[in-house]
């Protein structure tokens, strides 16, 4: 289960980079994530989540800007699979699969890249313009990590 989980949060990842280390951290910080004693700790400290909070609403305004990067390219979609694995690492770190957690959440943020670009450019099409696409990408990205993290046991 937990190893769905970090596949599913790197997917978030994918979709927006620093939404889900965002959600991640508050679930440490609020203690539904136990990452004591991990490398991982640090998403869990007081300013953590207010700080990957912020960035994370800088990036749902900037990713509206015609001037925003493809995430396909290299360092955007090296980003995306780093985070994904940081994020799915930490969703498995206190299981013992630290590991199997990174891998998931890795190739999850691969999956999340590739077809959140996919769909969003096919939703755009659908609708003449890429702000409604866009939107919507936006909140599959924030609803999807609020389940994920909410399904933690």
């Amino acid at each position: 289960m937990l190893i769905l989980l970090a596949f599913l949060i790197g997917v978030i990842a994918g979709l927006r980079a620093m939404t889900a280390p965002a959600a991640v951290s508050w679930a440490a910080f609020f203690g539904l994530l136990n990452l004591e004693g991990t490398w991982l700790a640090f998403l869990g400290y007081r300013f953590t989540p207010w700080i990957l909070t912020v960035l994370a609403i800088g990036e749902l305004i900037t990713d509206q800007l015609p001037t925003t990067p493809s995430r396909k390219l290299l360092l955007p979609f090296a980003t995306r699979i780093i985070v994904g694995g940081l994020c799915g690492g930490a969703i498995a770190a206190k299981s013992g699969s630290l590991l199997g957690g990174l891998v998931a959440g890795a190739l999850g943020g691969i999956v999340g890249t590739l077809g959140g670009a996919e769909g969003r450019a096919r939703l755009a099409a659908a609708f003449g313009k890429d702000r409604p696409a866009a939107l919507i990408e936006d909140s599959v990205a924030i609803l999807g990590a609020m389940l994920i993290v909410g399904a933690f046991p």
